[in-house]
Parts: structure tokens; sequence; C-alpha cells
């Protein structure tokens, strides 16, 4: 299988949308353009998920973080460096746009909102404002995956074995944090929301899916297409599972740092990766994914906070809320990458 990628290639990656889209990869852009219309999807049903129904949709959905870190693993293994400075830079920039933005849009609703400057620099570092806890997930992940080819960086068989060990065993790290987090915090006295918010950021976690990316570049393999058809059968059935899990609160029935999440997931990323999907509209929502996630939530906040769709139930809802968004952000990301100044589209994470 070959491969076509910026060796800085990300997908937090600032690019110039003027230049040809030849050091781009069309299957990984595609992929980032599901999990972005995933994203939204999870973010647009109603809540509470009080429904069979709904749970069922919630989980087919999640592993759109997963889907994220699977590609920036691959494109960092491959590439084979990290320019960290950089990475953070694009990562951050538009972030802080995003916060401010929020920020104003927070207080505009709530007139008791507390705007203490240590309170603030929390909401910041914490992103307590609307959806953006993965970008400090993302952020923790890329230091670790900077930190590990730092002491594997020479290009020997041995260096390999020794990443190729490194990559394994934070995997395995990643599922035993994820499995025993919360009932320790429990057992600590901490409460439900606290142990929620911790689990949302549970960096040894999500840090398993860029080492699986990684891994899936370094035996490349585990790609190719005569796999897809046990890939899916299997990935299926862990789907199923997961499902289940939560539909009937079996054990570990969260919705993120699970093992069952994390079998389907996987094997999710490694179906898709497998298929090589390249579909060019996708693979420019995909190409523009860092903004849409940035600022689609402002839409569907709008949507609920200012429009009456209760009314329709929540299946209604959740669609035309879902519908509306999409449309609107892949035009406004459009209409961006038209109109604004490169500075412009550094900030706006476009």
């Amino acid at each position: 299988m070959t491969a076509t990628v910026s060796r800085s290639a990300d997908w937090v990656a600032v690019r110039d949308m003027h230049a040809p889209a030849d050091g781009r990869d069309n299957a990984i852009d595609t992929m980032r353009g599901i999990a972005i219309l995933m994203v939204i999807g999870i973010h647009s049903f109603q809540q509470p998920l009080d429904t069979p129904w709904a749970v069922a949709v919630d989980a087919a959905l999640r592993p759109c973080v997963p889907i994220f870190l699977f590609a920036s693993g691959y494109l960092t293994a491959f590439s084979g460096r990290i320019p960290l400075a950089k990475r953070l830079k694009a990562t951050l920039i538009p972030y802080a746009t995003a916060f401010v933005g929020a920020y104003i849009y927070m207080t505009l609703h709530n007139s008791a909102m507390d705007h203490r400057l240590i309170t603030t620099l929390a909401r910041f570092g914490l992103a307590y404002v609307f959806v953006y806890y993965y970008v400090f997930v993302y952020v923790a992940c890329t230091v670790v995956m900077w930190l590990i080819l730092a002491i594997t960086a020479t290009d020997t068989p041995e260096a390999k074995h020794k990443r190729t060990l490194v990559l394994i065993l934070a995997i395995g790290a990643g599922l035993i944090f994820g499995s025993y987090v919360d009932p320790a915090l429990s057992r600590m006295g901490f409460s439900d929301a606290l142990i929620d918010e911790v689990r949302m950021r549970d960096i040894p976690f999500w840090f398993s899916f860029m080492a699986a990316g990684a891994l899936t570049a370094m035996y490349p393999r585990f790609g190719e297409r005569d796999a897809g058809g046990i890939l899916l059968s299997v990935m299926l059935f862990a789907y199923v599972v997961y499902a289940a899990v939560r539909l009937f609160a079996i054990g570990d029935a969260a919705a993120y740092d699970s093992i069952a999440f994390f079998a389907y997931a996987t094997l999710l990323c490694l179906w898709l990766f497998a298929r090589q999907p390249k579909s060019p509209p996708l693979a420019k929502i995909g190409s523009g994914s860092y903004f849409i996630y940035l600022w689609h939530i402002f839409f569907i906040m709008a949507l609920r906070d200012h429009v009456a769709l209760l009314q329709f139930g929540p299946v209604l809802n959740s669609a035309i809320t879902y519908a509306l968004t999409v449309s609107f952000t892949v035009l406004l990301l459009a209409a961006v990458r038209q109109v604004a100044s490169r500075p412009a589209l550094r900030w706006l994470g476009a």
C-alpha cells in the first residue's frame, strides 16, 4: 500500500488552501470527514439520551474521537517526527479564538456567570466551555507521542522494535487506567460529575488510539484490503457488545474509556483504514475538520436556545439540528476559505 502524505500532516495543521492538494492523504481526510460528521451527530442529540434507539445510535457514533487520534498517530509514525511547537500553535491559537467566542456566548446567556480571573483561567485550561475538552486530549497525546519518538529516534531495526514495544505497553496502560480510574475515584469519595470529567480527559486511554494508528503505519499489512471483511464482521460484533453494555448497564457502561468501547472504536478505525475510503466531498470536509469542530457547536447552541424544536419530538429535533448544523458549518468553512486571509485562517483553524 502506498501513501502520499506530507511529513508534517495532521488533522489540526493549518494548510494553504490555495496550494495543490497533492501533499494530503485523501483516504485519511475522508476518515476525518466521516469522524467530524459523527461528532456533529453526537452533539445534535436531544439530551438526555433516555431511549434505547438514542443510546444505540450514540454508541455507533462514539468512535469519532478515536478516528482523529488514530489518523494523527498514523501520520506521525509515517513521517517519523513531530514539529511539536508548530502543532501546539496550530491547535491552541484557534482554540483560544473559539474560547473567546464561547465565553461571550455564555456570558450573554448567563447573567450570573463567574468572571473571576482564576475561574476564567480554569475554564480555558480545562476546556469548560461547550465541548472543547478534546483539544487538550489531543495536545497531551501529541506530547506523549513526541516523547516516544524522541527516545526511539534512530532509524534502526532495534529502534523500531523498541518503539513498537513502547506503543504496545502504552495501549495496555491505557486500558488498565481506563478500567480502574472510575472505581478508584469512586472509592475515594469523588462525585459522579467529577469522575465523568476525569474520564473524558483520560489521557492514557485516549493515547491508546494514537498508538494504534502509529503501529498501523509501522506495520502496514494490517491495512490490506483483504482483511476488510474479517474486520467488518468483528467490528460489528464489538459494536453490539459495546451498545449492549451501555443499554443494559452491564459492568463498566461508560460512553468513553471502557474496554468494550476501545474494541469497537479500534476495529472501526482499522476497518476504515483497510477500506481506504476516498470521497472528495468528505475529504474536503475532513481537511477542515478542526474548524468545524470548534465552531459547529455555536450553531447547535443557538438552535437549542432560540429555536423551538422540542415540539417535534426527539427524533425530528435531532435530525433537524443535525441537517442544519452540517449545512451551516460546511458552507461557513467554504466561505471562510474563500474570503479570509492566511493569518485569519490560522486564527480560525480553517
